[in-house]
């Protein structure tokens, strides 16, 4: 079922507020954030693209963007640049991100044209006013999720298809060498965005599959919900009980007959079947 109508060229970061009853996600290529429910239809612009975003209370959120983290007021749009990286620059952008338990602020970066900028990404984390960068040489960082009682992280790497996992401090800084949680180079399986259940099983988005897959906490696959587009991108729970799941896709990159053939591509889906969410942490400012 089409959750929204609205097209985003490259629909990303999916967060559900309770507390208003909305849906919010971003239009990456276009600097957009849009919201849908208690508030009616939003849409924010930023000056330059922005992909993920923590919500700090019910009128901030964090939003991560090319420049580093912006700190966004949800009731008007207007925002602040507050942690500046390394990797602003013209030719790198921000993608997948999303709150740990512990409070802090984890976010990908990648170059402007994709999979061709090779190693150019990293992984970051922003904690208590301090910014770091956890992991380099990545190529596409998506699939950033965190088990329940807040002691492991998973991100991806899509091009190499696989998922990481790694164990977390008290803090919620990470410790020890990632280790392979999924592996779908068999299968040709391209790993985007991920959300965890109640249950613990993660939900990853396939680009190009026109799915998101269910995964055991022991990487385990469990099943799979059609998406009607090929390039769904990211998964979030939400509705009153948690138990609708949302998926944003994209349009970005498909040829004009793929579009001719799916119409649809670039808006948000909801799907029903998929069981319960959590709700999402919230990032602490202080």
């Amino acid at each position: 079922m089409i959750f929204d109508a609205r097209i985003s060229e490259l629909g990303e970061g999916p967060l559900w507020q309770a507390e208003r009853q909305m849906l919010w996600w971003f239009d990456i290529l276009n600097g957009r954030l849009h919201g849908q429910g208690g508030d009616g239809s939003l849409t924010f612009d930023f000056p330059e693209m922005v992909s993920a975003m923590g919500l700090v209370n019910r009128d901030i959120a964090v939003i991560a963007g090319e420049s580093g983290l912006w700190r966004v007021n949800l009731n008007n749009g207007a925002h602040r640049l507050f942690a500046r990286i390394e990797a602003g620059q013209p030719e790198t952008r921000s993608n997948d991100g999303r709150a740990d338990r512990q409070g802090g602020f984890w976010w990908g970066t990648m170059g402007m044209r994709g999979g061709e900028d090779t190693g150019k990404g990293a992984i970051w984390r922003w904690y208590r006013g301090e910014t770091r960068r956890l992991f380099a040489g990545v190529t596409i960082p998506n699939a950033i999720c965190f088990s329940l009682d807040g002691t492991q992280a998973y991100f991806a790497d899509t091009a190499t298809k696989k998922v990481m996992r790694v164990g977390l401090d008290a803090d919620g800084w990470p410790h020890g060498t990632p280790v392979t949680f999924l592996d779908l180079r068999a299968e040709g399986l391209e790993p985007d965005g991920a959300v965890i259940d109640a249950q613990g099983n993660m939900w990853l988005a396939q680009w190009g599959a026109s799915r998101v897959a269910c995964y055991a906490p022991d990487g385990r696959f469990l099943s799979a919900l059609p998406v009607g587009a090929p390039q769904s991108s990211c998964p979030a729970f939400g509705g009153p009980d948690l138990t609708t799941l949302y998926v944003t896709t994209a349009r970005a990159g498909m040829t004009p007959e793929a579009l001719a053939a799916c119409p649809d591509a670039g808006k948000v889906f909801a799907l029903e079947a998929a069981g319960q969410g959590v709700a999402e942490a919230m990032v602490r400012l202080d």
